[in-house]
C-alpha cells in the first residue's frame, strides 16, 4: 500500500521497518519517542522488477523447480540488486523531502538457514531467495549511512521484548493499535515491518 505520509513532529527521531518477502518488502516509518511510537507511513517497496517477473522469483525456473542455468541467475540478481538500491534511495528521499529524518532502520526475515543445508531442490529456490532479497535489503540502508538490525519472525516478539523491555502481548496489543490510524491493510507483513522500526528506535 503507497499512501500519503501522516503528519508528525518532524524533529522526532524516525525509523523504518521492512518484512522481507520475495520480490517486495513491507516497510513502515515511525517516529519516536520509543516509549509511544507513532506510524507515518506504510507502504510495499519493490525488490524486483514487474517488466521482468523471473526477478521475483530469481532462483526459479518452469514448474517451480530450482534454476541450474546460472547466467539466468546473475542476471535475475542484478536486476534484484539494481531495483532493491534504487527502491531505497527514493524511499529515504521522499522522507527526507517532507522532514524526517530517518536514524536507523530493521528488517524481519523469514529465516537464515544456509541454504546449503536444503536438500530440496524446490525449497532451497525458496531458501536462496529469501537470503538475495535479504542481503540487498540490509545493504541499501548501509549505502545512507544507517545501521540496518536484522531479526527472523520466529523471535521477533522475543528480542523486541528484550529491546524494549516491554512484555511480548503488551507489545503486540500496541501494534494492533498503532494499525487503526491507518486506512490500508495491516496485517501480519505490516506489523512485523512496524515491530522492526519500533527496534530500530531503541
Amino acid at each position: 500500500m503507497n499512501k500519503a505520509m501522516l503528519p508528525g513532529s518532524k524533529a522526532a527521531p524516525a525509523a523504518v521497518g521492512f518484512r522481507v518477502k520475495s520480490g517486495w518488502a513491507a516497510a513502515v516509518l515511525l517516529s519516536g519517542p520509543a516509549l509511544d511510537p507513532r506510524v507515518l507511513d506504510c507502504r510495499s517497496v519493490d525488490l524486483s522488477d514487474p517488466h521482468f517477473p523471473e526477478s521475483r522469483q530469481p532462483y526459479h525456473a518452469r514448474m517451480g523447480t530450482l534454476e541450474e542455468d546460472s547466467l539466468k541467475i546473475s542476471e535475475r540478481r542484478k536486476i534484484v540488486q539494481r531495483v532493491a538500491k534504487h527502491s531505497i534511495a527514493d524511499l529515504l528521499r521522499e522522507y527526507a523531502a517532507v522532514g524526517y529524518q530517518v536514524q536507523g532502520a530493521a528488517l524481519v526475515v523469514g529465516s537464515q538457514i544456509d541454504p546449503a543445508l536444503i536438500k530440496n531442490p524446490h525449497i532451497r529456490a525458496h531458501a536462496l531467495e529469501g537470503r538475495l532479497f535479504k542481503t540487498v535489503l540490509e545493504q541499501a540502508p548501509h549505502t545512507h549511512d544507517l545501521s540496518c538490525l536484522i531479526v527472523t519472525e520466529r523471535n521477533a516478539y522475543l528480542e523486541a521484548s528484550a529491546i524494549l523491555g516491554r512484555p511480548e502481548e503488551d507489545l503486540r496489543r500496541a501494534l494492533s493499535a498503532l494499525g487503526r490510524s491507518l486506512g490500508g491493510p495491516w496485517r501480519v507483513d505490516q506489523k512485523m515491518a512496524a515491530l522492526a522500526a519500533w527496534m530500530a528506535l531503541r
